[in-house]
């Protein structure tokens, strides 16, 4: 297309071993090469100097050390007057997969205004150092911007649209070095910029070249997002409005807290400890009680309905229910999760109520069906089972990033027996396959507190709090399939201790569930009546952690899948 007119730029600083290869990997796509030159030592000079000489590459010398912001800087300007419409960055140190120029040249066809940056791919090559710093970085990047919009704001491999670039470059006076590309990306999303990402991977070759000094650049990288962060408050209200609204049914509410956020809570919670993750959670559950409309009404209305219900039977309550300390509880256990998969918590951890029925089943070898809630922290059945190393946990989610939780596992814990299913409703080949995993002796555990999202409607009707919430029939439905034994866990936080402490209830709910087809639904009805009660006993136990953002009372109105 003859708008489309981009050229490549390469900022370099003592890589003449590696740029020749980087230009000869960019000259079969016949486009300008633009290589600048920051100070480097006379043997990188020679290799500049004798590059140059090949077709379309220019090489731009300075004459000291500017820094890499400013090289880039200086390219996208020298691009500007030269009338290119898009600016490739790509670094001269051969970490990048250039295969996927590609790519990035298709997206940036499609999307002529958005900055298009590399989402790197990681091997074990990369340093842990580096790694967890970027984590650090992308969680501050999400608060700057309000968003998880960008994915990393580190990658320099990226596709700068000149003209919308340059309004952004020309506004404020950018860093020179290292925190340049953050910075950038930042200030442009600002801008209302469109953002967008293809993966890349990435390798750390051995004996490469880093200019990064652990020391000044860090602290230069702090003092970038000590300003960037105190630039977003005024635009707190602009930021908040790129929000799209979202559906009613809590399936379309989305995991809020991505893979990628699990990541970084997990790199955070490695690097620095519990005590500090704690502290940045009340930055994080301030944004969400900001942002979050729905989860603050539906918490609202659950803290009332609670409320009323206990006045009118005379039951005590903590004092201080309020929305914040109930999003925050939820920031709580959500930690509480990574420590139980990394297996920080063992059975010293747990004070374990109905540990005879525990041991029975371990010693039985049979596999039986669990009945959680998001109720407390389910996930501590993976420390009751720690002891047990031939207990395999299938727990069924109703979310599509079963399989990437399953990864984040196994790079948290390796020795995990915790699997994540991904079901959009029970059917068939569902039950089938959990039939299998039964007969092995595994556990299934699902939750008895959500609607499904292919089959909303079909639901019983039983008394929770005060007032008629729906209930899903499908669990109850599979756990009479599955024929197994039922009991029900209940994971509560003990927040009076020093010491992470939880008060684990196990107990049994059915030495078998049956349906029969006479009296089907008054058999389900009972049932579930049965589930709701004790689902409000250990409620009222714990009431800041029961984790339902959602209007629990009422359905969607979402009309059901056939």
């Amino acid at each position: 297309m003859s708008w489309f007119h981009p050229c490549f730029i390469i900022p370099c600083y003592n890589h003449g071993h590696t740029v020749p290869a980087v230009i000869d990997a960019l000259q079969h796509f016949a486009y300008p090469i633009i290589v600048i030159d920051d100070g480097s030592d006379p043997i990188t000079k020679n290799i500049l100097t004798q590059q140059a000489q090949r077709p379309l590459v220019e090489v731009i010398t300075l004459a000291h050390n500017q820094g890499k912001g400013y090289a880039v800087m200086t390219a996208i300007k020298h691009a500007a007057k030269q009338n290119y419409s898009h600016a490739i960055q790509i670094d001269a140190d051969g970490q990048h997969d250039l295969t996927t120029v590609n790519d990035l040249l298709t997206v940036a066809h499609q999307h002529p205004t958005a900055l298009i940056s590399g989402k790197p791919i990681y091997d074990d090559s990369i340093p842990k150092s580096r790694l967890y710093g970027r984590y650090i970085t992308h969680f501050w990047v999400w608060i700057e911007t309000l968003s998880l919009t960008i994915k990393d704001s580190m990658c320099g491999f990226r596709c700068y649209p000149i003209n919308p670039i340059m309004k952004t470059l020309n506004q404020h006076n950018f860093s020179h070095r290292m925190e340049f590309d953050t910075e950038i990306m930042v200030r442009f999303y600002w801008n209302n910029g469109d953002i967008r990402f293809i993966d890349t991977k990435v390798i750390y070759p051995e004996g490469g070249i880093s200019h990064f000094d652990a020391l000044w650049d860090n602290i230069k990288i702090s003092w970038m997002h000590t300003k960037l962060f105190l630039g977003m408050l005024p635009r707190i209200p602009t930021l908040l409005k790129r929000h799209q609204a979202r559906s009613q049914h809590w399936s379309s509410h989305g995991e809020r807290g991505t893979v990628l956020g699990i990541k970084l809570l997990l790199a955070i919670y490695t690097l620095l400890g519990k005590k500090v993750v704690n502290g940045l959670l009340t930055l994080v559950i301030g944004y969400y009680y900001l942002t979050s409309k729905t989860a603050r009404q539906a918490s609202e209305q659950y803290l009332h309905q609670l409320q009323t219900y206990a006045e009118q039977q005379q039951l005590p309550l903590p004092e201080k229910l309020t929305t914040y300390r109930h999003l925050l509880s939820f920031g709580h256990t959500t930690l509480d999760k990574l420590a139980a998969w990394k297996g920080d918590y063992d059975a010293d951890n747990l004070t374990i109520h109905g540990q005879h029925h525990f041991d029975n089943i371990v010693a039985s070898h049979q596999g039986v069906v669990i009945l959680g809630s998001h109720l407390g922290n389910l996930e501590l059945c993976r420390a009751l089972s720690q002891r047990h190393k031939n207990i395999k946990i299938n727990a069924l989610v109703f979310t599509e990033h079963a399989a990437h939780f399953n990864s984040v596992l196994k790079a948290v814990n390796p020795d995990s027996n915790l699997n994540l299913i991904h079901v959009n409703q029970l059917g068939a080949d569902t039950a089938i396959m959990l039939q299998q995993k039964v007969e092995r002796g595994e556990w299934v555990v699902i939750v008895g507190d959500r609607t499904s999202v292919a089959n909303e409607k079909r639901v019983g009707w039983a008394n929770f709090l005060g007032q008629k919430a729906p209930f899903p029939h499908g669990p109850f439905i599979l756990a009479a399939v599955l024929k197994t034994p039922v009991y029900l866990l209940f994971g509560l936080r003990d927040d009076s201790q020093a010491i992470p402490h939880f008060n684990v209830y196990f107990e049994p709910f059915s030495e078998q569930i049956t349906l029969p087809r006479a009296t089907r639904n008054a058999a389900l009805q009972t049932v579930v009546e049965h589930y709701a009660t004790r689902l409000e006993h250990y409620t009222l136990q714990a009431p800041l952690q029961w984790y339902n953002f959602f209007n629990f009372w009422q359905l969607s109105e979402k009309k059901d899948d056939k």
